[in-house]
């Protein structure tokens, strides 16, 4: 009901704007023009460098000044995505991010009548974005058919010069996925079937093609290389030079700083991990946006690893804690860099305080569902412990 009423008043302010704002053109895509783009083009890299009260302000001059069209809806939209990506599983945003959405369509389909190809752009760019919440909301059913939506649509303006670095975003992530989903994720395959055969590869360099030369999809290319390099195909030394370009471009994108630490984590690049991490916690605590626990979780396991391997072992035993400390603020205590800092911390106190070991490594049996290795590791330090003396204990002095 909420989402309704956010609809509703959505398209209210619309109809009202509508007679005092420019007129629908068909002559001209508003997409393709050179005034718009440089009105956007801030505001965008506002909204990446997570500055969203600055990139709204200007995205809502848009829609007041173009309220027939469903441009600045979709990247009202788009705002609430990027608020959404730092904790996928925070579902505060998504109401918000639906009504513009739901509005862009409205909108997109009336464009569709004035400028068939304009309209079917963005009939594609809405479906696929919301493909992608239902996709990471687990509704694999709604996220295909609107999927299916939106390449329906890309198929309209595929051969379109104008637009052909925009809608080869479309492209690339069908091409890349419905393959990848069919190799990784047997179940979902009785519903593959509405999907076209795609090809990895060539997904690949359409991604590559458009992170150089579109406008409006340029970093939501770089976004998806960088997670498919890094993610999917464990290429780690392709992605670090496009991942530190997005965090040098966008310092204070908390998504991009957080990937970056990670792929230096996955490198074994300690030294530049360990800066990297401590600015992540030094943002954390000051509030900025999208810095939050999960942010808190990666840097303090990553701060914990770097003084583990310096042999600075208070230091890393204080950061392990913190990694745990952090996942239960998110109600994670099952993700990795938290099972991890326990077996850790049970390792460490093992020839320290072996009721406080123990602890830590049932804290590993109880929480790594999926991560048998571990939890076997765990089984095995918690029958040595048994074995282990630790001086000028109880058991030791009884012994000796």
């Amino acid at each position: 009901m909420k989402k309704v009423i956010i609809i509703l008043t959505i398209l209210s302010i619309t109809n009202k704007v509508f007679a005092i704002t420019e007129k629908p053109d068909s002559t001209q895509a508003l997409l393709l023009n050179l005034q718009i783009q440089i009105e956007a083009n801030q505001a965008l890299n506002d909204m990446y460098n997570f500055k969203f009260d600055r990139a709204e302000m200007q995205f809502r001059w848009i829609k007041q000044k173009y309220a027939w069209h469903p441009l600045p809806y979709f990247l009202l939209g788009l705002s609430q995505w990027w608020k959404i990506v730092p904790n996928i599983d925070n579902t505060e945003y998504d109401g918000l991010f639906e009504a513009y959405m739901d509005t862009s369509l409205v909108l997109s389909k009336k464009l569709y009548e004035i400028n068939k190809v304009e309209g079917a752009f963005f009939l594609a760019a809405t479906h696929g974005f919301i493909a992608r919440l239902e996709s990471d909301r687990g509704n694999s059913w709604r996220a295909a058919v609107s999927g299916k939506n939106a390449l329906a649509y890309v198929d309209i303006i595929r051969d379109n010069v104008d637009f052909s670095p925009e809608v080869l975003f479309g492209d690339a992530i069908m091409n890349y996925y419905t393959e990848w989903i069919r190799d990784n994720y047997p179940i979902l395959k009785p519903i593959m079937w509405i999907f076209p055969k795609g090809d990895m590869e060539k997904g690949m360099e359409q991604l590559r093609e458009v992170s150089r030369n579109a406008f409006y999809t340029r970093v939501e290319a770089q976004y998806y290389l960088v997670k498919i390099l890094a993610n999917e195909e464990n290429r780690y030394a392709e992605a670090l030079p496009l991942v530190r370009y997005l965090r040098k471009t966008y310092p204070d994108n908390a998504y991009f700083h957080r990937f970056y630490a990670s792929v230096l984590y996955r490198m074994g690049k300690y030294n530049e991990l360990g800066k990297e991490s401590a600015e992540l916690l030094v943002k954390l605590d000051s509030g900025m946006a999208g810095y939050e626990g999960q942010s808190g979780r990666y840097a303090a396991y990553y701060l914990g690893k770097v003084n583990h391997a310096k042999g600075n072992i208070d230091e890393a035993k204080k950061h392990y804690n913190l990694a745990i400390k952090f996942a239960k603020s998110t109600d994670d205590e099952s993700s990795w860099y938290s099972v991890l800092s326990n077996l850790e911390l049970g390792k460490f106190y093992s020839t320290e305080d072996k009721e406080l070991a123990e602890m830590h490594l049932r804290e590993v049996i109880k929480h790594g569902k999926g991560k048998k290795k571990h939890q076997k590791m765990a089984k095995e330090q918690i029958r040595a412990l048994k074995k282990i003396k630790i001086p000028g204990s109880k058991t030791a002095s009884q012994s000796g």
